[in-house]
């Protein structure tokens, strides 16, 4: 060794060699690595820290030392289990010296946790933590879906898991699956779990591939290191809140990672996850089947039912025919006397209009207007001298005004009565028979002159009644009955009545 470190230069008083700090420190590196090139520690983590370049930094110490380690970027990706502060670790590596530092240091290749109660310690704590968020509570769980029409498998691509569960749903209810490829142990397990959970969550439901009804995440047996993967917290928070609900299916019935605290339910094995996924599709069908067996049953007697419900109806109900005779003969009787009725009310009205017509003859009033007119002419021309005589010249022109009105009102009432007997003439000419005999009608007569109405007077027919005669039955025309036409006199002109003098009082009208 002291060859090593001899020194060429010019010798001091002396005889201790000197050495550089560069020369000192590469010594002190040589024999550290030399003596402890490999070497395990089993210690309890302490700070630990890991910057953007992949390294690691962490601390190994007990109750009276601590030594600083690192792992490198390469070392850290093939990590099955990473250390955390408070872990009692068996880390695996060598020693070294830092001469930048002037410290010696325990460069880490492989670490694990020193037995099983390290780990379970850590999944102890790492559980209370997420279960104080309130991440496994029981009112964030989704109702599985009965059928769904795709499923969404998380899981090893080259495994059994994967074929186990296509031949359950296969054998049970096939369904459209689709697998995402996730590594299932080790250093990268964690991180491709989560992001499948969350790459299936982000499918659009209307895309191209069909979004999943239902996600299994699952996995075959192993130790607690292997399945160490679905107790990380990423995994954990990406099944919590995913929004497809999702069925956990990790290791064996013993086996419990964090994943099946944080999923929607847990199955013990991925077969069993299969099974509870999907029914099974015969017995399915079969229950299909007997509710349709109770159904039929149940419509034909309820069908049944009714059907003789209504046959001891209608045993008690009268006959039809039986129920429509009185109303059908109340109803004939009702038609006869409507016949008879508007027969007698035709004839009563025609009689009666025969009656007012004659009286309403234009030659009667003008002869009764006439008459009136010569009694007034008569007592006007008495009048006259009357008044005259009596020299009563205010009454005279008071007279003169009242004549004038009377001739005014006379007139006025000859006109209104004139035009009252033209209407009245008018409907008694559109309401008589003979209208209708103008239209191309006929009233058939027997020989006292009656009106045969009906087939069963047959034999007693004589003459036949037209507009404009009568013709018997032998051919030969008795007479002529055609109406006479009422030639209507235009209104008499109003004539300005003229002031007559006081010698002469003229007619009233």
């Amino acid at each position: 060794m002291s060859d090593l470190f001899e020194d060429e230069g010019p010798q001091g008083t002396s005889n201790a060699p000197e050495f550089t700090v560069s020369e000192l420190s590469g010594a002190v590196k040589k024999i550290i690595e030399g003596e402890f090139g490999f070497v395990r520690v089993r210690a309890e983590v302490g700070r630990v820290s890991m910057p953007r370049s992949g390294h690691m930094y962490f601390d190994l110490k007990d109750d009276k030392a601590v030594i600083n380690a690192v792992s490198w970027k390469g070392q850290v990706a093939k990590m099955d289990v990473r250390p955390e502060e408070g872990m009692e670790v068996i880390a695996t590596g060598r020693m070294t010296t830092f001469p930048g530092g002037s410290r010696y240091q325990l460069i880490v290749d492989s670490i694990e946790p020193a037995g099983a109660g390290a780990l379970m310690a850590m999944l102890e704590k790492r559980k209370k933590a997420l279960a104080a968020e309130g991440l496994f509570d029981a009112d964030r769980k989704q109702p599985i879906p009965y059928l769904p029409e795709v499923i969404g498998v998380v899981t090893s691509p080259s495994g059994a898991v994967i074929r186990d569960i296509l031949h359950r749903l296969r054998d049970r209810f096939p369904r459209h699956v689709l697998l995402w490829p996730v590594a299932v142990q080790g250093q990268n397990c964690a991180r491709e779990v989560a992001n499948a959970i969350e790459q299936f969550n982000a499918m659009p439901v209307d895309g191209a591939i069909p979004r999943p009804d239902l996600l299994i995440v699952a996995r075959g047996g192993g130790s607690v290191e292997d399945l160490w993967g679905f107790n990380e917290e990423v995994v954990v928070r990406a099944a919590a809140a995913s929004k497809i609900p999702l069925i956990s299916a990790v290791g064996h019935e013993t086996d419990t990672t964090l994943i099946d605290f944080a999923s929607d339910m847990r199955a013990p094995t991925p077969t069993a996850a299969a099974e509870i996924a999907v029914p099974v599709r015969r017995e399915l069908w079969v229950a299909i089947q007997e509710q349709k067996g109770r159904m039929a049953r149940g419509l034909t007697q309820g069908l049944e039912r009714r059907r003789q419900r209504l046959s001891d109806l209608a045993r008690v109900m009268p006959n039809k025919d039986r129920l429509l005779d009185g109303p059908r003969q109340r109803f004939d009787q009702a038609e006869l006397r409507m016949n008879q009725a508007l027969m007698e009310g035709v004839q009563k009205r025609k009689l009666h209009l025969s009656e007012v017509s004659a009286g309403l003859r234009p030659a009667s009033i003008r002869r009764a207007l006439q008459v009136k007119s010569d009694k007034m002419n008569d007592l006007s021309i008495r009048l006259h001298p009357a008044l005259v005589a009596r020299n009563i010249d205010a009454k005279r022109e008071r007279f003169t005004q009242v004549s004038e009105r009377l001739v005014r009102a006379a007139r006025s009432q000859e006109q209104q009565r004139q035009q009252r007997l033209e209407r009245l003439e008018a409907m008694r000419q559109a309401m008589g028979y003979r209208e209708t005999l103008r239209r191309g009608y006929a009233v058939v007569r027997d020989s006292k002159d009656g009106v045969v109405t009906s087939a069963a007077e047959a034999s007693r027919m004589y003459e036949v009644e037209f507009a404009d005669g009568r013709v018997a039955l032998d051919g030969s025309v008795s007479r002529s009955v055609a109406a006479p036409v009422v030639k209507k006199e235009p209104p008499k002109p109003k004539s300005k009545p003229t002031k007559k003098s006081d010698t002469d009082q003229g007619s009233l009208f």
